[in-house]
Order: C-alpha cells, then sequence, then structure tokens
C-alpha cells in the first residue's frame, strides 16, 4: 500500500481577493498552492464520510491524522521544524492511498501531546467543505420556479457562496421547486440540504472535494457495473458483516409541507402493527401533486422493518491488487451486493444496498475499511434495468 498524505504549506493566487490576489507577493504565488508531503510522520489516521442511516441528512466528512512529533517538527513555535509557518489551521488536506484520493479537505485543529519522556504527538483533525458551507449564507434574492439541481447551482453561484465552477457535479433534477425568497439569514448548507429533501436525492462531498448533487434518477440504483462482496468466493471477501433488524428506519405517517401546502399519507397497515410513527418533511416543490406523491413513497418505503446489512468491513491487506483498486475507487451513492452465509449454515443471503457511508482506519501496519449501505429491497423503478426494472418488485415510480 502506497499512503500519501499532504497539507498546504503555500496557499496559491486568488484573483480578486484583497490579501491573495496582491500580484508579485511572496506568499500567495500564481502557480497555486504547493503542497508538503507528510506521509512518514503518519502514525495512525481515521477518516469518516457519510451519514448512519439513510433517513439522515449527510454531513461533512472528517479526518484525525496522528504524526510522529518527537523532532518538534509540526511544533508551531519551534523555529528550526522542517514546517515552521506553515503548521496553521485553514490549509488544505489531501489524503491518497495507492494513487486513489480518499479525502480532500481543510485543516481545523492542530492538537500536540506532549509526553515527557519525548514520545510526542501532533493530531491534524480536518474536515471537508460541508463545513464551509455550513458558515455561509445566501444572498438577498427571489427565485422563480426551476428544477431542483439548478436551484442548487443557483444558490452555489450567489456572491456570498461563490462555490468554483470546476469543483461541482450538480445534477439537472426532477422536481421542480417553487418560487422563493431568499434572505441573507438562511444558512447554504441547510437550504442546500432541503433542496436535496425535495428531490429525494443525495448532496455531499466527494473524495476530491467537489460537491456532488445526485438527483432522484442519478440516486437510483442500476445494475450496470455492479460490485459484489462475498463470503463464498465470488466476490470480494469481507472480514465482518453488521446486519439490523428493528423499527429505527420505520415510518408509517408521513407529513410533507411546502408553500405549495402539506400532504399527509399513512400506511394503515404498518401504524395497526408498530403503533404510528410520524416524521415530518419540509421541502420547496412546487405543487401539492409532488408533496402527495412523496409522502406517499415515504410511508411504502419505510413502513415495515427490513433486514438489511448496514455495513461490511474489510482490511485491504489481505486483498488482491485488484480488489483493493476495487475497494479504494468507491464512492458514496455506489451500488454493491452483498452475498452472506451466516455461519455457513442454510442458504446464501444476497442483497443489494447503496453506499451510504466509507470509513478508513489506517495504521502502520494494518488499513480497514467499512462500508455502510442503505437496503434497496424498495426503490424506484429502473426501466430496462436487469434488477431493479422488474415489474411487481418493491419499486416504484414517482
Amino acid at each position: 500500500m502506497t499512503l500519501l498524505v499532504e497539507f498546504e504549506t503555500v496557499e496559491g493566487f486568488t484573483l480578486d481577493d484583497p490579501v491573495k490576489g496582491v500580484l508579485d507577493n511572496e506568499f500567495f504565488t500564481l502557480g497555486g498552492a504547493s503542497f508538503g508531503d507528510i506521509s512518514s510522520f503518519v502514525d495512525a489516521i481515521g477518516i469518516a464520510r457519510g451519514k448512519n442511516r439513510e433517513l439522515d441528512r449527510y454531513s461533512a466528512g472528517q479526518v484525525s491524522i496522528q504524526l510522529n512529533n518527537r523532532q518538534r517538527t509540526f511544533d508551531p513555535l519551534y523555529t528550526s521544524g522542517q514546517f515552521y509557518g506553515q503548521i496553521i489551521p485553514r490549509r488544505q488536506l489531501r489524503i491518497t492511498v495507492d494513487g486513489v484520493r480518499q479525502f480532500t479537505g481543510v485543516i481545523d485543529d492542530w492538537n500536540f501531546d506532549y509526553d515527557p519522556g519525548g514520545d510526542s504527538i501532533a493530531e491534524i483533525v480536518a474536515t471537508d467543505d460541508f463545513t464551509l458551507l455550513a458558515r455561509q449564507v445566501l444572498t438577498d434574492g427571489t427565485a422563480t420556479p426551476q428544477l431542483s439541481g439548478a436551484r442548487v447551482s443557483a444558490v452555489l453561484n450567489m456572491p456570498s457562496v461563490n462555490w468554483p465552477l470546476g469543483r461541482r457535479d450538480i445534477g439537472v433534477g426532477e422536481s421542480t421547486l417553487g418560487a422563493d425568497v431568499f434572505g441573507a439569514t438562511t444558512n447554504a448548507l441547510e437550504y442546500l440540504q432541503t433542496v436535496t429533501t425535495s428531490e429525494q436525492g443525495q448532496l455531499f462531498i466527494d473524495k476530491d472535494g467537489d460537491l456532488t448533487f445526485l438527483d432522484r434518477l442519478q440516486a437510483t440504483p442500476t445494475s450496470t457495473g455492479l460490485i459484489t462482496f462475498a463470503d463464498d468466493g465470488t466476490g470480494i471477501p469481507y472480514t465482518r458483516v453488521n446486519v439490523n433488524y428493528g423499527t429505527e428506519l420505520l415510518v408509517n405517517t408521513a407529513e410533507i409541507s411546502s408553500a405549495a401546502g402539506t400532504a399527509v399519507a399513512q400506511n394503515n397497515s404498518s401504524r395497526g402493527s408498530y403503533g404510528v410513527i410520524e416524521q415530518t418533511f419540509d421541502t420547496l416543490v412546487s405543487t401539492f401533486d409532488q408533496l402527495r406523491n412523496l409522502a406517499d413513497f415515504i410511508v411504502r418505503r419505510f413502513a415495515d422493518p427490513e433486514y438489511r446489512f448496514d455495513s461490511i468491513e474489510m482490511n485491504l491487506d489481505t486483498l488482491t491488487t485488484g480488489h483493493r483498486a476495487t475497494v479504494l475507487g468507491l464512492e458514496l451513492g455506489r451500488v454493491v451486493k452483498i452475498i452472506f452465509t451466516p455461519n455457513d449454515l442454510g442458504d446464501p443471503i444476497e442483497q443489494f444496498g447503496q453506499i451510504i457511508k466509507l470509513d478508513h482506519n489506517i495504521q502502520q501496519d494494518r488499513h480497514d475499511v467499512t462500508i455502510g449501505l442503505a437496503s434497496l429491497d424498495f426503490t424506484f423503478l429502473v426501466l430496462d434495468d436487469a434488477q431493479f426494472g422488474t415489474l411487481d418488485s418493491n419499486s416504484l415510480a414517482f
């Protein structure tokens, strides 16, 4: 395994910035940012990206890196240190494994633990740019009715947000959002997440640091290029599987609201079996029909407990080169197939899952990956797809 950990040591020239945009300055160069390689100092890395439950929103990706600091290499006050003057927050951080990027973000904190015996540790705590969006607000203005993807782009284009064009992957959208008046007190990230709820899509920062908005069709699974994880030799092997079978994702009464009104849907069979479990959703959709369709979808999708694979774990060091490359290439939203035979008894259980969480635990002699999954036993119908285009299955047009 080849590990590359880099942090920004010289920030690049930024056009129109009053400090970084001054020509001929010695700190913010026209050549762009420079990065220092600190891989040889790494003791351990933890990467956590995604969300824990299907009904949750994606949160900011987080990283913790433990660094050998016995020579005060990362001490911001040690003038003889290799990176003196560069140990400051808000610098970019990149983590790459076997040539494949696994995290791109910004350093929030440098923490230091000085042992009297000299066994000193420096810790980097970093997050992706969801944290930047969480600090930004919308620019005053008015939006006309438009598709959800156009609304996302409009928010990113606002002067108060100003998200780079080269760091976007924005789907078109299937839901039409209503006219809206923007106010400077509205949080940019919260608003984008409401757009995502309205679309029933996905919004996250990918491994390269790009803001990704998958609309409903893009987030709908297909069997094309399906990756299989298996304990019987027919796919990529894993070391542990965690199964959930309970009520944590039960919703049998859904109340969906927007400026167009409020729609309420109930699943009476589920209410009779498990009691009333209600959840409300605020959206921006423009018509009552969209509200009703969304409410109906929620109470059909989450009406009953599911026996589902919650996560699978694997040790990358034990995988073949090809399998390791496949795992490192995974991204949030990808569909996988899981084959599992509990205790090698009975027939194999086969399920499809969509990746909602990717965690890495990297030690000097071991690299473990945990993949969190959302069930696909009930999903949107995909025409002509061999797996998800079957009529009379748990698939639904929307």
